[in-house]
């Protein structure tokens, strides 16, 4: 047997002999204790304060969480004093200002508990003011041009709606504070602080308009938000021997195996032991942070998984998604696993998302309390009230579909969508056969009787029972689909901050709000009722986003003509869903919206057209160093063997002709490959030298780049499915999504 696959033997050894972890659960004298005694043991959120604040400040900073008000400064002391003892109370040492930078992920630095009185003597302090800001460097984090590498100070602050939390990594413990993460002058150098501001904005104008329409006593419109999550596990030691798993997250060469998930027997299959420990561990560490994780199922591919938690405040979700992320991927090392969240890691088996839903609810003193602004409701006036802000959520997704598409420009997602596997590149929106023909009626004008209340009578939906919530079919095609009291935003990318695609969509729903908003108070006065003239500017919403409107399959190429026609935009590649951050509308909305500024918008633009480079040029690099490496060193040692074995067998008069045949074939594939390598080097270094136009890099990387990259793949891996099984040196699909 060759050398060369030793590794790759030795751990396919180590997969079938490694052992289960089991994890250990709270239990009470002998009993295990159900989740809900333990769960949030490890956050400090309001439940945990009111126990231990004085009245009065726990009043306060209950009434900044509940309704988005600013700290009140004079609190912070006591509310530090209390998290400090609670934490030390639990091991902890260190606490970290928790924040997340445009970067994708979350940053932290670490700060003691330790200080020293006037006489020079040990002792633990926490203030009111470390509570509230902390100073990080600023410089080496991406700012998009916001500011120079130089200018270092940046500022991080405590969200007080996020419940601050204990971290629990490799037996150290350490209070993590969720923080926005702001630049010298104020400018959002994060993902957090554009999304609360788009918060902000849209219950501002949603109050507004509840007001307009007799709803009063509306304290807050928060937005919700539950974000399922999917993901591959595979083996950690064949992770460990793919350069380009550990290099780009996903597979750059690989021929798919004979059996993928054409037979759709993974799909909620039962789920393998060695995961279901890991799973089970995760939820148990996401538990005590107080994640509501409710749902684990296998999903269509093998070896991809989905978590799924009960809807929480948006801003919660956004915090806690990024929890699920980072413990996935550290308790799936404990197992000898490696969790995986591209969007795309193996060519030819469906990849991942991340399905955002999201609504509307209303926080009130009154009957209101609780009303989810997205559900039907019992009365014409529910109803209305219901159908002006599904209005309002077509008419902002429909005017700013191509911002939504540059909300989910990842390079992941270009493989995903549109494969039949994940929502297209195109941006529609799906409502259900009953619901969209009440829109279409409404927006037709078939509201022939004098008021809105003999209207809805007329459409049957006085009491909307042709729209119950689980009415509504459910399509898997639609991008943003309704789906009962919410819309399932599905095509954002599993690897993805929720916080700026969801950013884009509730900017786009404000603005619409206050459109509506105006053309409402102009139809009021004309001396229509309040039903009356939302039933009218409601109608004449639904019409002007009947585009944007699709019940059909979204994977059908009928769709991607119709769309066309539609004047729909069908943007594949993400440099050009990126340019959307940068038309006229865009600008426009953000300043009226006031969400971001022109340069922090800019900065979006800059920051993730720049990330997509360099994710292509890492990958182009990685495939070129295993062809280099690894494919051609098997396929020159394999044609080697066949050489020599044919020599040694016509020396000995044996017809060799089979050998010689196999031999010429693995040649060719094998000068097919140097030739196509040859030309990526080329693609890489003319790539590289473009670096002074960002623009024009990323558009030859996006078509020549992955193009060349797809060629090249396509010759290495027909000399995997060529050569011998002991000459190969890199794990195949079937190992990886398979195990034994």
């Amino acid at each position: 047997m060759s050398s060369m696959n030793g590794s790759r033997v030795a751990a396919m050894r180590e997969v079938t002999q490694r052992p289960v972890r089991i994890t250990v659960r709270p239990e009470e004298n002998g009993i295990l204790q159900p989740t809900s005694v333990w769960f949030g043991m490890n956050t400090f959120g309001l439940r945990q304060m009111r126990a231990k604040l004085p009245k009065d400040v726990y009043k306060k900073l209950a009434a900044s969480i509940r309704l988005g008000k600013k700290l009140d400064s004079e609190i912070a002391p006591v509310v530090a004093q209390v998290i400090k003892e609670w934490a030390m109370s639990r091991g902890v040492t260190h606490f970290t200002h928790w924040f997340q930078p445009q970067t994708g992920l979350t940053a932290e630095k670490h700060d003691a508990f330790l200080n020293f009185d006037e006489n020079k003597l040990p002792i633990e302090t926490f203030t009111g003011e470390q509570l509230i800001q902390s100073e990080p460097d600023a410089s080496s984090f991406p700012s998009g041009g916001l500011r120079a590498t130089w200018e270092a100070r940046g500022y991080t602050a405590w969200n007080p709606a996020s419940p601050v939390f204990i971290s629990e990594t490799g037996g150290v413990k350490y209070l993590c504070i969720p923080s926005v993460f702001i630049g010298y002058n104020g400018e959002a150098l994060d993902e957090m602080t554009p999304l609360l501001r788009s918060s902000d904005v849209l219950s501002h104008r949603a109050m507004e308009l509840l007001e307009l329409i007799g709803d009063s006593g509306v304290l807050r419109v928060n937005t919700t938000l539950g974000v399922e999550q999917e993901f591959f596990i595979i083996d950690r030691s064949h992770f460990a021997l793919r350069p380009d798993l550990v290099m780009a997250a996903r597979s750059l060469v690989g021929a798919p195996p004979p059996r993928g998930q054409q037979l759709e027997d993974h799909y909620f299959g039962g789920i393998p032991e060695r995961v279901q420990a890991c799973i089970s561990e995760v939820e148990h560490e996401l538990y005590k942070l107080g994640v509501p994780i409710v749902t684990r199922h296998n999903e269509v591919a093998p070896s991809q998984f989905e978590m799924a938690p009960i809807f929480e405040d948006t801003d919660i979700a956004v915090d806690h998604n990024h929890l699920v992320m980072s413990v996935l991927r550290k308790i799936a090392l404990r197992h000898g696993l490696q969790a995986i969240v591209h969007e795309k890691p193996f060519a030819g088996i469906n990849g991942s998302g991340k399905h955002c839903n999201w609504s509307l609810s209303i926080t009130s003193d009154n009957q209101l309390d609780g009303t989810n602004l997205l559900k039907p409701g019992k009365t014409p006036h529910q109803n209305i009230r219901f159908l002006v802000f599904l209005a309002a959520v077509l008419k902002g997704v429909h005017k700013h579909a191509g911002l939504l598409r540059a909300g989910i420009a990842v390079s992941g997602n270009e493989h995903r969508l549109g494969a039949n596997e994940a929502p297209p590149a195109i941006i529609s929106a799906f409502l259900g056969s009953g619901l969209t023909q009440v829109v279409e009626d409404i927006a037709a004008g078939k509201t022939s009787p004098k008021n809105a209340e003999q209207a809805m009578l007329k459409l049957g939906v006085a009491k909307l029972p042709e729209v119950e919530q689980d009415n509504t079919d459910r399509n898997r095609t639609s991008p943003f689909a309704f789906t009962g009291a919410k819309f399932e935003f599905r095509a954002v990318g599993a690897s993805q901050s929720i916080a700026f695609p969801v950013m884009l969509l509730q900017a786009a729903v404000a603005e619409a709000l206050g459109e509506i908003i105006e053309q409402l108070k102009a139809e009021l006065k004309t001396g229509k009722s309040t039903d009356d003239a939302a039933l009218k500017v409601a109608a004449k919403a639904f019409k002007e986003s009947t585009a944007v409107r699709f019940e059909g399959n979204n994977y059908s190429d009928e769709w991607v003509v119709e769309a066309a026609k539609r004047g729909l935009l069908n943007l594949r590649r993400t440099p050009e869903a990126l340019a959307q951050l940068r038309t006229e509308s865009a600008i426009t909305l953000f300043k009226n919206t006031h969400i971001l500024t022109d340069v922090e918008l800019e900065s979006r633009y800059h920051v993730r057209l720049e990330r997509y480079v360099k994710d292509i040029l890492i990958e182009l690099h990685t495939i070129q160093q295993m062809i280099d490496t690894q494919v051609l060193p098997a396929a020159y040692a394999y044609l080697g063997t066949l050489a020599a074995s044919a020599g040694q067998g016509a020396a000995a008069g044996i017809n060799m002709q089979p050998i010689v045949d196999a031999a010429n074939s693995v040649s060719k594939l094998v000068a097919t490959l140097q030739k196509k390598r040859a030309e990526l080097a080329k693609v890489i270094t003319k790539a590289e030298h473009m670096h002074d136009d960002l623009g024009g890099q990323a558009g030859y990387l996006t078509t020549t780049g992955c193009e060349t990259m797809a060629e090249v793949r396509d010759a290495a891996d027909a000399i995997e499915l060529t050569i011998g099984d002991e000459y190969w040196p890199l794990p195949r699909y079937r190992e990886m999504l398979f195990p034994v």
